[in-house]
């Protein structure tokens, strides 16, 4: 049995934990809040800011494990460095999770030192480097903090009216104390797809087959499994998935995000650690989920094969706004029709746009996956997040 700390305990984190219980292992999940959804499957919880390296720290040497598992970016991931000198191991490594919890470095990385194909970006430390930034990369474009999660402070400035706008709201969702930006060109692409791919300690890198996903304001509202595509650009996909994973070391699952262009596939964003489109592997679209992948892989346990088993389709259940006390109507709805599911996180507080859940929808391989979608979507509109006890 290992001990294994989760640094940040949200629902990715917590279905991690079941897929880690389920194979016999000690969690500790860690966050900056009470109750957080993994908390509430884990053998212990700590409850600190990642930002304060002395406090990460103290948890470190007090719990000493095997294993630290970040979740989240907002962590002061130099200090993985150290942890992995005292024989501590980093997933995927530590140099892996300094690069991917931001996108400075692994922009750089992908774009300059292994020359793949990007959006044209640019970098900002203000509302005035901002303004110029966009004036070089011109307009639409797309601005993210350098350090955030599920699309918080992400947007799209289409005039000059709105660079300030998103200057504040950039700030307003960042994570961490870092208040610079990247602007990126806007890519006119047809679909967008997220590749989960699995690198090993001692086997080969594994592929999933690919998830389409849909986003709004920056985050994920719907994914679906197999996102049928080209087959010349998935093996691009998966050429480059695999270069980069190879460069940044370690193991564990990857979420690695691309744009699907007339003229190519290009790289856009990689996340070392399950992804929340990838949650479409829950309705059992795979033999193993992104959770169980993962588990699998920080564990050093064999994966023998990825194989499709059957077509699915996931939908985000959302807040509508701020609260303590609530409840959720309309469950028995969303799941009344066969091969549907529903998955609540637990969060212990809502607010405007939060993801509370997801429903699932999932049939036979050859059926139409937008069918299955659209089943997906019906059913969290029936899901409601209401105030009150």
């Amino acid at each position: 049995m290992k001990k294994i700390m989760l640094l940040g305990s949200g629902e990715l984190g917590k279905e991690f934990v079941i897929a880690c219980k389920r194979l016999g292992q000690y969690v500790i999940a860690v966050d900056s809040y009470n109750d957080a959804p993994a908390q509430q499957v884990a053998d212990e919880r700590e409850i600190i800011s990642m930002l304060d390296g002395d406090a990460l720290d103290a948890i470190v040497k007090k719990h000493q494990p095997d294993i630290i598992v970040p979740e989240i970016e907002a962590i002061r991931t130099e200090r993985f460095y150290d942890y992995e000198k005292w024989g501590i191991q980093v997933v995927p490594s530590a140099r892996a999770a300094n690069f991917t919890m931001n996108r400075k470095a692994i922009r750089d990385l992908a774009a300059k030192e292994l020359g793949l194909r990007t959006a044209k970006y640019a970098y900002a430390t203000s509302y005035e480097e901002l303004a110029a930034a966009v004036q070089e990369i011109g307009m639409p474009c797309v601005v993210k903090p350098l350090m955030s999660s599920s699309g918080k402070g992400q947007s799209v400035i289409k005039s000059e009216s709105d660079i300030i706008k998103s200057w504040e709201y950039a700030q307003s969702g960042k994570r961490g104390d870092i208040a610079e930006v990247i602007v990126e060109a806007f890519v006119r692409f047809d679909s967008e797809i997220t590749l989960l791919t699995v690198t090993q300690q001692n086997g080969p890198t594994l592929f999933c087959p690919p998830i389409g996903h849909r986003q709004e304001r920056g985050d994920y509202q719907e994914s679906w499994q197999p996102a049928y595509i080209n087959p010349e650009h998935l093996a691009e996909a998966q050429f480059i998935a695999g270069k980069v994973t190879e460069a940044l070391s370690g193991a564990g699952i990857w979420g690695v995000e691309f744009f699907l262009a007339p003229e190519g596939v290009y790289f856009s964003e990689l996340s070392p650690r399950p992804h929340d489109t990838g949650m479409v592997t829950l309705a059992g679209t795979q033999n193993l989920s992104e959770f169980e992948l993962h588990a699998r892989a920080v564990l050093n346990l064999p994966i023998p094969e990825i194989t499709l088993l059957q077509c699915g389709a996931s939908a985000v259940i959302l807040a509508s706004e701020e609260s303590n006390e609530f409840h959720y109507e309309g469950i028995q709805n969303a799941i009344a029709e066969p091969k549907t599911d529903i998955k609540i996180f637990g969060k212990p507080t809502t607010r405007k746009y939060r993801r509370m859940g997801v429903t699932l929808a999932y049939d036979e391989p050859n059926t139409d996956v937008q069918q299955v979608k659209q089943k997906a979507i019906n059913n969290a509109a029936k899901v409601r997040v209401v105030n009150g006890k």
